[in-house]
């Protein structure tokens, strides 16, 4: 049994030309991954419109191509924005892969044709060399259900895959582990709300290093204002402008994705600083411009902390997140009652580079930080880029991982203990557990929700220091909770829970959670299988009826674990699986690639 290794130390010294063609600019960075140097950079913005140099990409890329000449390239990455929902992770570009590209054309009509432009170019130009897709809808794949489908026959959905799938993922992911690093964090410790804001803007939250919402839907049409695009409308406003007779399909189009946005309402412009220059010459549609690109981003700030529980960061990207001060603070107005609290000089003095990338903007008393990141989808490109090309097939453990079905359960501290069973008492044990040290209790509790109750949950020790009860799916939905799937330990922001035991009944504010399919690993484990500790995998099972596998499967490293992946009834049932069920890692997973580059670049 072996599984592919997506990164090695011994081949950084790669060369990857990306290219990234977007809207209405082309970005070329020829990047050496030893070094982080840029060895040549190409950029031409205002790609047809007044006063730009070219009419169009392909006098760009046909500039741009020129410019980097014989350099050497061993392989060229390219940002390709819709993936659809076949493409999770970065792919080798075949014919098959450019079909499914042009495919998703249709919801990308701004960015996926020039993507496909830009690899045709490069495909002929540097026909030697693999060329790579890297898609900005992969970080999101993984979002909840609830935050993923829209309200509609789920059928029909299907049929025509009508879900929302975001964008800007690269930069999301990027920039929240930068921010992440610059407070002394990792991103999966911190709940962080990114905004990227240029000609294309979206907003996310990043829970725990993970993308539970993003403001993009299906399109890269739906969410914030944007320069030339609409965001958010009511579709009946859609119907009605078609029901009007004045306006085809294609016309609609054209309104909603190049003529609306910043754009349409200033009446004059989409770039932020022509439109705050005649704001300040009393231009009352600049003013208005600027005033509802600045309320829709605050509306998404206020409502990915309330889907998060709260936020410990807000993090700001993109040409205009990056370089305007006064956007930025208009954006971040009132909103003291969170804890976010901008220091104005801070905010006035922002520069961000290559070489500083963050910049804290918050006063020093915010419990909530503002950050200015300088984003590098360039170099994240350029290094899944690598990833892909040189996979390395590497022997693995001939042995299985043995999984364990985890019924619902709960971790207690000695307080909340002895409230429900008795002053004094101490837990009793059952029986022990795979893990070191662990054990089930003879103690139970019951479970008491808002629509029902559970009866007879099994106490787990020893007592710890935080209260957290893990149940399934169908548990919440009995119970009539909304407890977020979560790893072992983040319990801020998730569900309330009543316990009652035999002497008594706590009710905790928060702790219930259904806990993210995990593998625990001793260190030699994981040295053997090449994983390492938050590592994201994916598992193929044996030992059951039919053929499948978990995807989304964390990494857990500690010297006091033994090897077993646990996950939770509903997945056991489904699965089908008995107690002799076993798994093996069958390729380690680009999902949370941000930390993993980062960790070998420093």
């Amino acid at each position: 049994m072996y599984y592919k290794i997506l990164f090695s130390n011994g081949l950084c010294s790669m060369r990857v030309l990306v290219i990234n063609c977007g809207s209405s600019s082309v970005k070329c960075h020829l990047i050496n991954l030893a070094s982080d140097e840029r060895i040549t950079v190409g950029k031409v913005q205002s790609i047809g419109e007044s006063g730009g140099k070219f009419k169009n990409h392909q006098q760009a890329l046909d500039h741009v191509v020129a410019e980097i000449g014989d350099q050497q390239i061993d392989a060229v990455g390219h940002r390709v924005v819709h993936g659809g929902e076949k493409f999770v992770e970065p792919v080798i570009i075949d014919s098959s892969v450019l079909a499914e590209i042009e495919a998703c054309s249709i919801d990308a009509p701004l960015h996926n044709p020039y993507n496909l432009l830009g690899i045709t170019i490069a495909q002929k130009q540097w026909s030697n060399i693999p060329h790579v897709a890297v898609f900005d809808t992969a970080f999101h794949v993984r979002m909840p259900r609830r935050a993923r489908e829209y309200a509609i026959d789920s059928e029909l959905a299907k049929k025509y895959r009508i879900r929302r799938f975001g964008f800007h993922g690269t930069s999301h992911e990027y920039v929240a582990g930068v921010a992440a690093s610059a407070l002394h964090s990792t991103a999966n410790q911190l709940r962080i709300v990114t905004l990227h804001l240029g000609n294309g803007a979206s907003a996310c939250a990043v829970e725990y290093g993970k993308s539970t919402e993003t403001s993009m839907g299906m399109t890269p049409l739906e969410g914030l204002v944007m320069g030339t695009r609409a965001g958010d409308i009511d579709a009946g406003a859609i119907l009605s402008l078609l029901r009007s007779g004045d306006f085809t399909v294609a016309e609609l189009d054209t309104l909603l994705n190049r003529k609306s946005g910043l754009l349409g309402l200033s009446g004059s412009s989409n770039d932020l600083r022509k439109i705050e220059d005649q704001a300040e010459q009393g231009d009352d549609r600049a003013r208005a411009a600027i005033n509802i690109f600045a309320h829709r981003a605050r509306k998404y700030i206020g409502a990915y902390a309330a889907v998060m529980g709260g936020v410990d960061a807000v993090v700001f990207t993109g040409g205009i997140g990056e370089n305007s001060a006064t956007m930025r603070r208009r954006i971040l107005q009132r909103l003291e009652f969170l804890g976010l609290v901008v220091d104005e000089d801070r905010n006035t003095d922002a520069v961000v580079s290559n070489e500083n990338k963050s910049v804290i903007i918050s006063d020093a008393s915010s419990r909530v930080r503002a950050l200015v990141v300088k984003t590098d989808e360039e170099y994240m490109i350029a290094s899944l880029t690598m990833r892909v090309v040189n996979e390395v097939d590497k022997i693995s453990a001939t042995k299985s991982i043995p999984i364990a079905i985890s019924a619902r359960h709960a971790h207690l501290t000695q307080e909340t203990f002895e409230k429900l069973f008795g002053k004094g008492a101490t837990p009793t044990v059952h029986r022990e557990l795979l893990q070191p040290g662990q054990f089930a209790c003879k103690e139970k509790v019951n479970l008491i929700g808002p629509r029902n109750r559970l009866d007879g949950v099994r106490v787990l020790g020893p007592l710890r220091s935080i209260d957290q009860v893990e149940i399934a799916r169908t548990d919440e939905f009995k119970l009539g909770v909304d407890a977020p799937i979560r790893d072992s330990g983040k319990i801020t922001g998730s569900a309330p829970i009543t316990l009652e035991g035999t002497e008594g009944t706590v009710h905790l504010n928060e702790g219930l959670i259904c806990a993210r399919r995990h593998i625990h690993m001793h260190p030699d484990d994981a040295k053997e299988f090449g994983v390492e500790d938050k590592d994201i995998v994916e598992v193929a099972i044996t030992g059951g009826p039919r053929d499948l596998s978990f995807g989304d499967t964390l990494i857990r490293v500690s010297e006091k674990y033994k090897l077993e992946m646990h996950i939770d009834t509903d997945e056991g049932n489904a699965a089908e699986l008995g107690r002799d069920a076993s798994g093996e890692i069958i390729c380690d997973a680009v999902v949370g690639a941000a930390a993993k580059l980062r960790r070998t670049r420093g």
